[in-house]
C-alpha cells in the first residue's frame, strides 16, 4: 500500500540548532567572501575557503543551516559516472573520508553498488562506462543475475540482462555533514548568520562591492551564491542580473517499514540504481529507501510566483502520478507486496536545463560566483564542488577543466521560468536515460532559437536538434515527402545510426556536387574602435588588443581571415575562433556555438580600461550557410555577378541573387572546398531559395550538422569542447600553425596570453598528443561503434582517451580522435612523433568491452587521396555543367 505525505527529511542526526556567532547578534560590515545559503554546497565553499586559511568569510542563510534542498538527500555516493561527474565525486568522497577519519559522525559507510541493466542497450551503455572507467583504477565489475541475487537478495532479477556492480560506492547522512561542515568551517573562523535574508547584491565596476540584507549591507569582494532552490531569483536581484538557470522539480521517495535489514558493515546491502525503471534503493538502518527519476517529472511551485520562503507548505500531492513509481517498485522488490503501508515524501531538489551541475564566476559580474543545480543528489558532487570553486577564488581561475559545469554555458532564454519549468520535466528522467551520443534530444522547450530557414528546411525533410537551444539541422530524410507526416529522430543506437543512409547521401553532396548547410548557431562577434578610436600614439587599438588576446598573428590584409586560439595563462584554449579582418580596425569573429557567452564575457574582461574598443554579439543578425563541394564554384558564379574564385580564407562583400551584402568566406568547417556566406536575416530565405533552385542543376543537396561532424573529424579537425579546452594547448591539439611565437616587436605581437606557458612547452616538450586513429578491424554493420570517451591502449598499456569518433565516408573507416601519452610507468618522458608512430607501437581501442586494432595517423591519412579524388572530380564534373548549360541556352534560343 501507498502512503503519500508532504515532505519530511529522513536524517537520523540531531536537530540542528540557530547560530549566531557575533556578539550582539548582528551581522558584520565587512567581509572578504559572502557566502548565501548554509546548505550543503554553501558550507563546503566556506569549509574550502577556511581551510585554505580564507576566515574572513560569512555564511547567510534565510533560514536555517540545512533547511532547503539539503534538508533531505538520498545520501548515495556514486562513483559509475561520467568522467567529468565522476572526478567531481571522487573530491567529495576524499573530504567525506577525511571527516570520517577525524571522528566525525556522518555515517559514512562502504555499501557497494548495482548498476542494473534490463535491456540489451542498457547493458551496452554499462559496459561502454566500464570500459572507460576502469583504466583510472576504480573497481567495477560487470555481474549477472545470479549474482546480483546473492548481492542482494531483495531484487528480483529474472528480468536483468546483467548489471554492474561497484564496491567503493558509499552513504552518508547528509544533514550530518551539512552539519559537520558547518561546525568546522565555524571553528576555523567563518561567521555564520540564519534567518538573514539577502536583498540585493550590490556592484560596482562591473564587480562585486556589497550584499544588502535585512539587518544590514556587508561589504565584500566575492559573493557565491549557494542559494539552492532560491539561486535563480537571487540572481536576479543584481545590476545587471545574474543568469542562474535552476528550478525545482517534485522529488518522491519512500520510506519503507523496519523489516529488520542487519546493520553491520559486513552484511550492509548495495545501493541499486535500476535505471530502466527510473528508481534507486538503498538500506535506511533497517528499513529500505527507494526513490524515483520519473521520465516525466512535475515542477515544483508552478502557482506561486517566486520559490516561496515557507516552501514545505505549498507542496502539492499526487496519487495518481507516485502509483505507477510505487509498481515498479514493488516489481523490483517484491518484498514490498507483503509489507505495510509505506510513506511516499515529496522532496523537491534543484535541477538544470541540460541536467549538468552549474558552478563558476558568472559573465554578468565579476566576483560573483554560483553554485547550485545538483540534480537530485546535493550530497553526491557538494563536497568537490566546494573545493574547485574555493581554488578558483583563491588562485583567480578554475583549476579542473570547468566547460561541462560553467554557469557561462548559458543564454538569458535558459533562465526564463516558463521554459524552465517545461525543461525540467525532462531533466529528471534523463539522469538515469540511456543517452545515444548525438543521437538524444530534448523534447520539450523547443523551437525557441529558429533560424529564418526553419520551416523552409522542415517542409524538406530537417531532423532537428538543439544546440544552446538554436534549432540546427542533424540531417535530412531522403525518404520524405510533402504531405507526410514530418520526420524525426528514431530511436537511437550505439551501433551504426538508424539515419546513417542519409548521411551517406548528404556527403556524397559534399564530395561531388554541392552541399548546402544551414549554420547559422555560430556565434558571431564584431570588434571594433570604441568611444575613443585612437590610441594617444596613433596605434591601432582594436589590432593592439587582439595581438594581446590571439596565440596567432592577426595583423593580416583587410579582406583576409585567420584561424587562432584565444588562450588562458596555462597555454588553455578559453576560444576557437576565425577573425575576419573588415577595415584597418575591426573584426568579426566566428566562434563555436556554445561560445556565445562564455567568449563574449571573456573578451569583455580583457577590454582596455580606456573603452577604446568595444565588441558587439550580432549573432542573430546572420544567417549562416555552408556551401560544400567540388561544384560550389560555379553555383556561386551564376548566382553573383561578382568574382567568386577567391584565394583561401579570403572574403569579400558581393550581392546573391538580389541580396546585397552577403560575406562569402573562402572556408567551410568541414576541410572541403566551398564557402561560407554570412547572409543578413532578411535576405535568408531568398539566398537559400536561389541556391536551391539555380543548384539542381549542380546537384545541390541539403546537409545536415551531423553528416558535417563526420567531416570534420575524417579531416583530423579538432573540435571546441571535445579536443580544445581550458586544459589543451594548440601544440598538444596539433594546431601548431594556429600559434606565432616568432613574430617581431613592431607587431607587438610579443606578450600575447598564454605565450609563457607555450614557450616552456616548446622549450620541455609534450606531454600528450592529439592523434587520428583509424579503426581496422571492426564490423559497420555488426559491431558497436566508438563514440567517444573509449579508453585508448598502446602495446596493452593504457595511453589516452577517445575525444571524438565517427564515420570517415572519405577514409570508408570508423575513425577516431583522442590524446595520447606515456604509460604511467613512463609518464615523466615527453611525447614525440617517434614514440606515436613507431612500427612496433600497436594500439587498440576498447568499445564496450571489445578491443579493436587501431591504425594511428598524425595527419588525415584520407587527407591526400581525398583531395585527388576531388579535385579529379571537380575538373569532370564542371565542364560538363556549363556544356549542359550552354547547349540549352542554344536550344533556347532556336
Amino acid at each position: 500500500m501507498l502512503k503519500i505525505l508532504r515532505n519530511g527529511p529522513v536524517s537520523r542526526s540531531k536537530p540542528l540548532k540557530q547560530v549566531r556567532f557575533a556578539g550582539d547578534g548582528s551581522s558584520p560590515n565587512q567581509a572578504r567572501v559572502v557566502v548565501a545559503g548554509a546548505g550543503l554546497l554553501g558550507n563546503s565553499v566556506a569549509y574550502h575557503l577556511a581551510d585554505n586559511g580564507w576566515s574572513n568569510v560569512v555564511v547567510l542563510d534565510q533560514s536555517k543551516v540545512g533547511s532547503g534542498t539539503s534538508h533531505f538527500g538520498s545520501g548515495t555516493i556514486g562513483l559509475f559516472k561520467p568522467t567529468p561527474e565522476r572526478n567531481i565525486v571522487v573530491e567529495s568522497l576524499k573530504l567525506y573520508h577525511k571527516l570520517h577519519q577525524q571522528g566525525h559522525e556522518i555515517g559514512l559507510r562502504r555499501c557497494g553498488s548495482l548498476n542494473l541493466a534490463q535491456t540489451h542497450d542498457r547493458m551496452i551503455a554499462l559496459q561502454r562506462r566500464a570500459a572507460y572507467i576502469l583504466p583510472t583504477g576504480m573497481q567495477c565489475e560487470l555481474v549477472d543475475s545470479e549474482t546480483v541475487k546473492k548481492l542482494h537478495p531483495f531484487l528480483h532479477t529474472e528480468d536483468l540482462q546483467g548489471a554492474v556492480y561497484v564496491p567503493d560506492d558509499c552513504i552518508a547522512d547528509s544533514a550530518a555533514v551539512v552539519q559537520v561542515l558547518a561546525d568546522e568551517a565555524k571553528r576555523m573562523g567563518v561567521k555564520y548568520f540564519e534567518g538573514c535574508e539577502v536583498k540585493y547584491i550590490k556592484t560596482k565596476n562591473g564587480r562585486v562591492d556589497a550584499v544588502d540584507t535585512d539587518v544590514g549591507t556587508i561589504s565584500c569582494e566575492y559573493f557565491v551564491n549557494c542559494s539552492g532552490m532560491w539561486a535563480r531569483e537571487l540572481g536576479l536581484k543584481c545590476k545587471p542580473p545574474v543568469r542562474i538557470p535552476a528550478y525545482p522539480a517534485q522529488h518522491y521517495y519512500a520510506l519503507t517499514p523496519n523489516i529488520n535489514l542487519p546493520t553491520d558493515d559486513d552484511n550492509l546491502l548495495p545501493c541499486v540504481r535500476d535505471y530502466d525503471s527510473n528508481l534507486y534503493v538503498r538500506q535506511l538502518d533497517q528499513s529500505l529507501l527507494i526513490g524515483w527519476f520519473e521520465k516525466e517529472a512535475k515542477p515544483a511551485f508552478e502557482e506561486t510566483k517566486d520559490i516561496p520562503k515557507e516552501w514545505q507548505s505549498h507542496l502539492h500531492q499526487d496519487a495518481r502520478h507516485c502509483a505507477p513509481l510505487w509498481e515498479k517498485a514493488v516489481d523490483r522488490l517484491p518484498v514490498l507486496r507483503d509489507m505495510s503501508m509505506s510513506t511516499v515524501r515529496n522532496s523537491p531538489d534543484n535541477f538544470t536545463p541540460d541536467g549538468r551541475l552549474i558552478f563558476g564566476e558568472s559573465a554578468e559580474v565579476k566576483n560573483y560566483f554560483v553554485a547550485c543545480g545538483m540534480n537530485g543528489n546535493p550530497l553526491q558532487g557538494s563536497g568537490g564542488v566546494g573545493k574547485a570553486l574555493a581554488e578558483w577564488i583563491i588562485s583567480g581561475k578554475p583549476t579542473i577543466d570547468m566547460l561541462p559545469f560553467n554557469v557561462q554555458r548559458f543564454l538569458d532564454l535558459h533562465n526564463n521560468r516558463q521554459y524552465l519549468q517545461q525543461r525540467i520535466r525532462e531533466v529528471v528522467g534523463r539522469q538515469y536515460a540511456i543517452l545515444y551520443p548525438n543521437q538524444s534530444e530534448y523534447k520539450f522547450s523547443r523551437k525557441l532559437r529558429c533560424s529564418p530557414l526553419y520551416s523552409v528546411l522542415e517542409a524538406r525533410g530537417a531532423v532537428f536538434g538543439t544546440k544552446m537551444g538554436y534549432e540546427r539541422a542533424l540531417y535530412f530524410d531522403a525518404d520524405y515527402r510533402r504531405g507526410d507526416p514530418l520526420p524525426s529522430l528514431p530511436e537511437g543506437s550505439f551501433y551504426k545510426p538508424k539515419f546513417f543512409h542519409n548521411m551517406e547521401k548528404e556527403y556524397q553532396a559534399c564530395a561531388q556536387h554541392v552541399g548546402i548547410i544551414d549554420i547559422s548557431s555560430f556565434s558571431k562577434i564584431e570588434i571594433k574602435p570604441g568611444v575613443q578610436s585612437e590610441m594617444p600614439s596613433g596605434g591601432n587599438a582594436v589590432l593592439n588588443y587582439l595581438q594581446k588576446m590571439c596565440a596567432n598573428d592577426v595583423n593580416i590584409t583587410v579582406g583576409h581571415i585567420v584561424h587562432t586560439g584565444m588562450l588562458n595563462d596555462r597555454g588553455g584554449y578559453e576560444n576557437d575562433c576565425m577573425l575576419i579582418r573588415q577595415s584597418e580596425d575591426s573584426y568579426f569573429m566566428i566562434s563555436p556555438s556554445s561560445q556565445q557567452t562564455r567568449i563574449y564575457e571573456w573578451m569583455s574582461r580583457n577590454l582596455p580600461t580606456d573603452g577604446s574598443v568595444m565588441l558587439n554579439d550580432v549573432t542573430s543578425m546572420y544567417t549562416v550557410i555552408n556551401v560544400v563541394g567540388p561544384k560550389s564554384t560555379p553555383l556561386m558564379s551564376e548566382l553573383s555577378n561578382s568574382d567568386v574564385r577567391l584565394a583561401p580564407f579570403t572574403y569579400k562583400k558581393l550581392n546573391i541573387g538580389y541580396a546585397s551584402d552577403v560575406m562569402i568566406m573562402s572556408f567551410t568547417h568541414t576541410g572541403m572546398p566551398g564557402y561560407c556566406l554570412y547572409v543578413p536575416s532578411e535576405y535568408a530565405l531568398h539566398v537559400y531559395d536561389r541556391l536551391m533552385t539555380v543548384g539542381r542543376d549542380y546537384g545541390a543537396r541539403d546537409v545536415g550538422t551531423l553528416t558535417q561532424r563526420f567531416l570534420r573529424i575524417d579531416k583530423f579537425i579538432p573540435f571546441w569542447g571535445d579536443e580544445l579546452t581550458s586544459m589543451t594547448t594548440p601544440f598538444e591539439a596539433g594546431v601548431f600553425y594556429s600559434v606565432r611565437l616568432d613574430i617581431s616587436q613592431l607587431k607587438k605581437k610579443e606578450n600575447f596570453i598564454g605565450r609563457q606557458a607555450l614557450e616552456r612547452q616548446k622549450r620541455d616538450g609534450l606531454k600528450k598528443r592529439l592523434v587520428l586513429f583509424h579503426v581496422e578491424d571492426i564490423d559497420i554493420e555488426k559491431d558497436v561503434w566508438p563514440w567517444g570517451g573509449e579508453p585508448l591502449y598502446r602495446n596493452s598499456e593504457f595511453c589516452g582517451t577517445v575525444t571524438s569518433a565517427g564515420y570517415g565516408f572519405a577514409s570508408e573507416k570508423l575513425v577516431c580522435l583522442g590524446y595520447i601519452s606515456r604509460p604511467e610507468s613512463n609518464a615523466l618522458q615527453t611525447i614525440t612523433t617517434e614514440f606515436i608512430m613507431d612500427k612496433d607501437a600497436v594500439y587498440h581501442i576498447d568499445i564496450a568491452g571489445k578491443r579493436f586494432r587501431l591504425a594511428q595517423h598524425i595527419h588525415p591519412k584520407a587527407a591526400l587521396a581525398s583531395a585527388i579524388e576531388r579535385e579529379h572530380r571537380s575538373k569532370s564534373y564542371r565542364p560538363t555543367v556549363v556544356k549542359v548549360k550552354k547547349q540549352y541556352l542554344k536550344n533556347s534560343r532556336n
